[in-house]
C-alpha cells in the first residue's frame, strides 16, 4: 500500500501488457445489450468503474440495454438503479443493502435468495452467467498475481468465470493472503485509479447494545472460534469479549471489532480445529486502519465463500460459536434477518449457513442477538408469530440462546411452552402483558398462566451477583424470571425427601404447576425468591433456592432457604443467607422471622452464625424465630 511507486508499477504494466489498457469508452465499448455484469462486493466496490460506466451510459444511451446488474451487497452508490437508466440496466441483488432496498421494494430492481455459500456453485455452473466482472485489486506483485483484497467472497468464481474481466488496480487496496489472488493475465483490461476504500460506518453502540454484549459475553468461553455478523450490535457485542483468551475466527465477514481484539491477543486462533493460526473471512467492512492492519498479514486468510460458509467446514470447528443478529423473533423460536412482513430489507446471506454449521459443531452454540423493540421503543421485536410474508431465515432448531437486553433466554431443546416464556421474559417489559395475552390465546401457554405487569413484576437485572463461597464454590445468585418453572420443578424434585419435609414442614411432596407459580410470578416490591445456580453444560442449574415475604406491619421478612442436597456442604447456605440479608437491609427491613423445625439443626446453626439477634420459640416442634439485623 505504498502509492509512491504505483505509478511506475503502472506504466511497467503499460508496456508488458499494452492491450489491455485503453480509454474508459473503448473499454466499455465490450459490454453488449442483455449483458450480465458483476461488480466487486461492498466495501470493495470498485467505485471509479462504477463512475465510469455510468458516465459512458450517459453520454452513449444506446450503447446497451437490458443488462443485469448482479452484487452482493453495494455500500456505494447504486447509480444502475436509478429510473432513468431503466432501459440500461435491471439491478439484481444477493442480499439488500440500503441503497437498494427502495428499489428492490418498489419492483425497480430483484433481489435473490439464497445462501451465500452456494452462489460460486450458480456461477460455475452457469446459472448466473457473468459477461462482464467489475472489480478492484491491488497492484500486481513481481509474479504478476494481484489480490482481490478486502472481498473475495462470489468475486473469485466470477472473475473465473467472467467473459471480460475489467480490474481498476488501486493502490489502497491491501494485498491479502489466501484465495483472493489472480493473475494479470486472468484480467481482460486495466483502469489504474487511486482512491481509498469504501468504510462502513456502523453506528455508535448505545446502553442497550452494551448490557447484550456484556450477556453475549457470558455465553461466549475461551478457547471458542467465534463468527459474527455486521453493524453497531455485533461491534458492541466484540467490544466487551476483552478479558477473553485464545478466541479463533471463522467468520464471513472481518470488522474492526475484531482486528481490535487480534491486536489486543484476545484473538490468537491458537485452539481452532481448522485452520490453526489464522483468522478467516470472506470479505471485510470496516475502516482504513482496518485494511492496513490485514495489507500482507500472513495470519489473516480471505477464502472463498463457498468454503467459509459451507456448513461441513464450519461444523468442523470445535466450540465453534455464531453470533447474529435478527429483525424479529416469534415465541415459538423462528427468526427473520431478512423482510419486516413482505418488505424485504436485507437478505438470506451466511448466518443460517453459521448457526447450523455451529449446531453441528463439537461444543458447538448459536446466540441470536436482538434489541428488544424498534422504532423508539414502539414496535416489540419478540412478536407472537412472524409477520405474513416474513421470510423464515433461522427455524426453530437453528437457535440455542437468544439475548436481549432484558437478559438470555435458552431455547435448546425446549418444549414450545418453554420457549415462549423464556422469550416473554427477555422481551421489553411494557410488551409482556400483550405477549402473555396473545400467547394464551394461541395455547402456546398455560391457560391460568399468571403474570405481574408493570415495575411490580419487571425482572431487577441489578440485583444479579456471582459470588464465590467460602468453599471456593462459584454460583450465581439471581432474581427468579417467570421462566423458571422448569427449573424450579427439576431443582424441587432433585430434593430428598427429608429436605422437602425440612423446607416446607409438610408431607406433601409433588410441585404442579399450580404451586410452581408461587414461586415464579411475584411481586418484587413485596417479596423476593433468589435462586443459587451453576452452569451444567449449556444447561442453568438450580442448587438452592431462598426467599422473603415483607410483613409490612413489623418491616420485617419471612425467611426460607433450602439447598439441593448433592451441593450441601460446600458454602452456600452461608452465602446464600448473607446475600438475602444484603437485600433485605437494602430495603430498610428490620430482620427476619422463620419458621424451623427443632430437628433441623444445620438451619438452626446457619441462622445462629449469622450474627443476629435471634428469639426463638418452640411451638409443637418448631421454632418460631425472630432474627433482628445488627445495627438495622
Amino acid at each position: 500500500m505504498n502509492l509512491g511507486i504505483k505509478n511506475e508499477i503502472c506504466e511497467k504494466m503499460k508496456k508488458i501488457c499494452p492491450e489491455k489498457f485503453g480509454s474508459e469508452a473503448e473499454i466499455f465499448s465490450h459490454i453488449h445489450r442483455g449483458d450480465r455484469i458483476f461488480i466487486h462486493t461492498a466495501c470493495g466496490e470498485p467505485q471509479h468503474l462504477v463512475r465510469a460506466l455510468i458516465q459512458y451510459v450517459e453520454s452513449n444511451p444506446k450503447a446497451f440495454f437490458d443488462a443485469e446488474v448482479f452484487q452482493v451487497w453495494t455500500l456505494g452508490v447504486a447509480p444502475y438503479t436509478n429510473e432513468k437508466f431503466k432501459y440500461n440496466f435491471r439491478h439484481n441483488s444477493f442480499f439488500v443493502g440500503a441503497n437498494s432496498r427502495e428499489a428492490v421494494n418498489q419492483g425497480m430492481a430483484d433481489y435473490t435468495p439464497i445462501f451465500l455459500a452456494h452462489v460460486p456453485d450458480l456461477i460455475y455452473r452457469g446459472m448466473v452467467p457473468i459477461h462482464v466482472a467489475l472489480v478492484q485489486t491491488s497492484p500486481p506483485d513481481a509474479h504478476g498475481y494481484m489480490s482481490l483484497g478486502i472481498s473475495v467472497d462470489i468475486v473469485k468464481a466470477a472473475v473465473e468465470k467472467a467473459s471480460i474481466v475489467i480490474a481498476q488496480v488501486n493502490n489502497y487496496m491491501p494485498r491479502t493472503h489466501g484465495d483472493g489472488f489472480i493473475s494479470i493475465e486472468d484480467v481482460d483490461f486495466i483502469l489504474c485509479h487511486d482512491e481509498p476504500l469504501l468504510e462502513y460506518e456502523a453506528v455508535l453502540p448505545d446502553e442497550v447494545a452494551q448490557q447484550i454484549g456484556k450477556y453475549v459475553a457470558r455465553i461466549v468461553q475461551d478457547g471458542d472460534t467465534i463468527q459474527v455478523g455486521y453493524g453497531s450490535l455485533p461491534n458492541a457485542i466484540l467490544a466487551k469479549f476483552g478479558d477473553k483468551n485464545n478466541l479463533g475466527v471463522h467468520s464471513e465477514l472481518l470488522t474492526d471489532g475484531m482486528v481490535e481484539l487480534i491486536k489486543k491477543g484476545v484473538i490468537d486462533n491458537t485452539r481452532k480445529t481448522l485452520n490453526r493460526g489464522k483468522t478467516v473471512a470472506t470479505f471485510c467492512m470496516g475502516h482504513q486502519k482496518t485494511y492496513e492492519f490485514i495489507h500482507d498479514n500472513p495470519t489473516i486468510e480471505f477464502r472463498t465463500i463457498d468454503y467459509t460458509n459451507n456448513p461441513l467446514t464450519i461444523s468442523s470447528q470445535q466450540n465453534m460459536t455464531a453470533i447474529n443478529a435478527a429483525l424479529e423473533i416469534d415465541l415459538t423460536g423462528q427468526a427473520t434477518a431478512e423482510s419486516l412482513g413482505k418488505t424485504f430489507y436485507s437478505g438470506v446471506g451466511g448466518q443460517a449457513d453459521f448457526m447450523r454449521g455451529a449446531v453441528l459443531a463439537p461444543g458447538g452454540k448459536t446466540i441470536l442477538a436482538i434489541q428488544s423493540t424498534a422504532e423508539w421503543e414502539k414496535v416489540s421485536r419478540i412478536i407472537p408469530f412472524l409477520r405474513e410474508g416474513a421470510g423464515v431465515t433461522l427455524m426453530r432448531g437453528d437457535i440455542h440462546y437468544v439475548v436481549s437486553e432484558y437478559g438470555i433466554a435458552y431455547l435448546h431443546g425446549k418444549n414450545i411452552r418453554e420457549r415462549a416464556m423464556e422469550l416473554i421474559s427477555i422481551a421489553h417489559p411494557k410488551f409482556r402483558p400483550w405477549l402473555i395475552e396473545k400467547a394464551k390465546e394461541a395455547r402456546l401457554i398455560y391457560r391460568d398462566q399468571a403474570f405481574i405487569p408493570g415495575k411490580k413484576g419487571e425482572y431487577p437485572l441489578h440485583l444479579e451477583a456471582y459470588q464465590t463461597t467460602s468453599m471456593g464454590f462459584q454460583v450465581l445468585f439471581r432474581p427468579v424470571k417467570i421462566s423458571d418453572e422448569p427449573l424450579l420443578k427439576d431443582f424441587f424434585y432433585a430434593l430428598s425427601d427429608n429436605s422437602l419435609y425440612r423446607r416446607f414442614i409438610s408431607m406433601r411432596q409433588d410441585m404442579p404447576h399450580e404451586r410452581l407459580q408461587e414461586f415464579v410470578i411475584i411481586d418484587y416490591t413485596k417479596e423476593m425468591v433468589i435462586l443459587a445456580t451453576v452452569q451444567d453444560a449449556e444447561m442453568e442449574k438450580v442448587v438452592a433456592v431462598g426467599q422473603y415475604g415483607i410483613n409490612e406491619n413489623t418491616h420485617t421478612a419471612e425467611v426460607a432457604l433450602v439447598v439441593r442436597d448433592d451441593h450441601q456442604n460446600k458454602g452456600i447456605g452461608t452465602a446464600f443467607l448473607s446475600y438475602l440479608t444484603y437485600l433485605a437491609k437494602r430495603e430498610g427491613l428490620l430482620g427476619f422471622t422463620a419458621e424451623v423445625l427443632v430437628e433441623n439443626k444445620p438451619m438452626l446453626h446457619l441462622f445462629g452464625k449469622m450474627g443476629f439477634d435471634i428469639q426463638k420459640r418452640n411451638e409443637q416442634g418448631v421454632y418460631e424465630l425472630k432474627m433482628a439485623f445488627r445495627g438495622a
